[in-house]
């Protein structure tokens, strides 16, 4: 279908074959659990990428107030490299949790930076690099303009 009815159909079937974006994006109707055992039990089967280059971290960060829990999840199975992929837009799941910020955003970025870079780095031995890091972060949630911190977030996270 083209047009309006084209884009109307593609958002309606959007997650008919992406039951982990659906759970993320209804994140309010499932719990932990159940999205922990969908993604066991679709490892092999389903791809993590929707045909809008969507990701499920990029699904749960574009809702209004994500669950903590359902990010834990979502890091805990994915690789965090998952978190530098681009949608069609252009835009990482991370992108989108500063453009929607909430205290929860600035806790959900300040976790996901803790496990995915800061984590990492320290059991390197990295530690001026995590210092810097660590800086940058504190900078970013300090920050109360929002392209003002966007600007920083793209700084720290090239």
């Amino acid at each position: 279908e083209r047009g309006e009815a084209g884009i109307v159909a593609g958002l309606v079937s959007r997650f008919d074959d992406y039951t982990v974006h659906k759970m993320c994006y209804d994140h309010s109707a499932f719990t932990v659990h159940e999205l922990r055992q969908c993604i066991e039990d679709q490892a092999q089967v389903e791809s993590y990428v929707d045909k809008f280059g969507m990701t499920p971290p990029h699904i749960l960060l574009s809702t209004i107030g994500p669950r903590q829990e359902f990010l834990e999840v979502l890091l805990d199975a994915f690789p965090c490299h998952i978190l530098d992929l681009e949608d069609a837009s252009g835009k990482r799941p991370l992108d989108y949790l500063l453009a929607n910020w909430t205290d929860t955003a600035a806790s959900l970025l300040r976790m996901t930076i803790q496990i995915c870079m800061i984590d990492p780095m320290t059991r390197w031995g990295a530690t001026l690099w995590v210092e810097d890091m660590t800086n940058r972060v504190e900078e970013i949630l300090a920050e109360g303009d929002k392209e003002r911190r966007a600007t920083l977030w793209k700084r720290a996270y090239r």
